[in-house]
């Protein structure tokens, strides 16, 4: 007897032919250079060098600002250690929120590479493409919950107006059950990466090309 295909299963199978013939993003000639600086990058330390291997195996290229940091293996090795234990380390912060408090920091910042990077982070963890576009556009147009809003808004007024930051905005935090550990977590994520944005945006640090068809 012959198998009834119902009308879901031909919508799935529609939607992925149609994804499988989208073309795949091309590499732009001005993304070819890592940045406008010309600094030749020093010799690997077997760690660093372990660190650009696994990233090959496991995203297949090796993000573009472990290669911006690899003229000095000092800061690239100091660099590399702070942004993994700061966003893959214990915390009471989800990767997703992490991952979600740099996209936003990125787009008020208008950084090109972080927002790249980072909204395709969000669309990878939370499996909502929509979701990634809204953290590098417009969080506000998101249906957050009141955790995700408070976060977000705190850590948008700490970019944008960190002198502004008062017992009130930490209050509000823990209002939504933000512990004292988390409010530190939120505020150095958001500080690292208003960081890196700058560094990104006074070299004109360009994003790998992949990042643009990661999960969508």
């Amino acid at each position: 007897m012959p198998r009834t295909i119902t009308a879901k299963a031909i919508a799935k199978r529609q939607r992925g032919a149609a994804k499988s013939a989208l073309p795949r993003p091309a590499r732009s000639r001005q993304d070819e250079a890592v940045t406008a600086l010309k600094l030749a990058s020093a010799k690997l330390s077997p760690a660093m060098a372990d660190l650009f291997k696994v990233s090959e195996e496991k995203l297949g290229f090796v993000p573009n600002v472990l290669k911006a940091f690899a003229f000095d293996l000092g800061k690239l090795e100091a660099f590399a250690a702070y942004r993994n234990e700061l966003m893959q380390g214990e915390s009471g912060l989800s990767r997703l929120e992490r991952e979600m408090i740099a996209t936003v920091v990125s787009a008020q910042n208008r950084c090109f590479y972080c927002i790249t990077a980072h909204g395709a982070a969000v669309r990878q963890l939370s499996g909502d493409p929509i979701k990634g576009e809204m953290m590098a556009m417009n969080y506000r147009a998101a249906r957050l919950s009141r955790r995700e809003r408070a976060m977000l808004d705190f850590a948008v007024k700490l970019t944008s107006e960190p002198w502004g930051i008062e017992e009130a905005d930490r209050a509000r935090l823990s209002a939504v059950g933000f512990s004292d550990r988390d409010i530190w977590d939120i505020s150095a994520v958001a500080a690292f990466y208003n960081m890196t944005n700058r560094l990104a945006s006074a070299t004109d640090m360009r994003p790998n090309h992949e990042y643009h068809g990661l999960a969508r």
